[in-house]
């Protein structure tokens, strides 16, 4: 069988079943996993499917963005150790931005010790998991950036959320992102979420992007950047690997999180 009579196949599996996995393309199809998620990634590519983790759904397309009630139980062990990598990052002193997602969440419960920070976030669910985890009079510096809530998410978007971030200067920022592609580069669901990641990327000295291995080959809507204008990424052993390498052929440091 032929790639593209493969690829016709899972596209006719997935529209009449609403989905497929990965195992079950290794087996139907006799080939390797790596092929699988290559195949899925491509189709996802055409908008013929949607990659999900572990698998793929029927196409509900590129701007369709799962809620984060939704997300915030998908992979729940990958994205605590992406979070407590990340956080063995930061060092006492340091002026850090988390971004809204459910892997920045996970952050901050690896900050707990540190001392003498200053915290940046446009997301109402990090500044709380701060205030609950963390020590306002002892630890940590709080500024909520401002702006128009976005419901389900709530996290801030638009002008007022821009010029906050616009007017600091932080050490790092952590990221979370929809999409990672050697192509496309960095990518997201909503085009006011993106424009505000943007600003985020524009103010730190160190650029990080948390997401798990599901994100990685895949591409949603809005543009957010380019891979040349990140530092690292912190994912997850679920990350497929031809594009981490791919990613690291870029230039960009990829750390898998175990």
């Amino acid at each position: 069988m032929t790639t593209l009579d493969r690829h016709s196949k899972i596209v006719e599996i997935v529209t009449q079943n609403g989905q497929i996995s990965i195992p079950e393309i290794c087996d139907k199809f006799d080939v390797s996993e790596m092929t699988a998620r290559r195949d899925l990634n491509e189709l996802d590519r055409q908008g013929l499917l949607r990659r999900v983790h572990k698998g793929a759904v029927v196409n509900l397309g590129r701007s369709f963005e799962p809620p984060f009630s939704t997300r915030i139980v998908n992979n729940p062990e990958a994205k605590a150790k992406i979070g407590l990598r990340a956080a063995e990052m930061v060092v006492n002193g340091d002026s850090i931005a988390l971004d809204v997602g459910t892997t920045t969440l996970e952050i901050v419960k690896g900050l707990k010790g540190k001392k003498n920070l200053t915290i940046i976030t446009s997301c109402l669910q990090v500044a709380i998991q701060v205030a609950d985890t963390l020590s306002l009079s002892d630890d940590v510096r709080l500024i909520i950036a401002g702006g128009i809530v976005r419901p389900r998410e709530l996290s801030m978007i638009g002008a007022i959320t821009q010029s906050v971030y616009q007017n600091y200067h932080v050490d790092k920022a952590f990221i979370g992102i929809a999409g990672i592609s050697p192509e496309d580069g960095l990518t997201e669901y909503n085009v006011d979420d993106a424009q505000t990641k943007q600003t985020i990327i524009k103010s730190a000295l160190k650029k990080i992007i948390v997401a798990d291995g599901s994100k990685l080959g895949l591409t949603t809507f809005a543009t957010v950047a380019p891979l040349s204008s990140i530092d690292t990424i912190i994912t997850d052993d679920t990350a497929p690997e031809d594009i981490v390498e791919q990613i690291r052929e870029k230039g960009v440091d990829v750390i898998v999180a175990d």
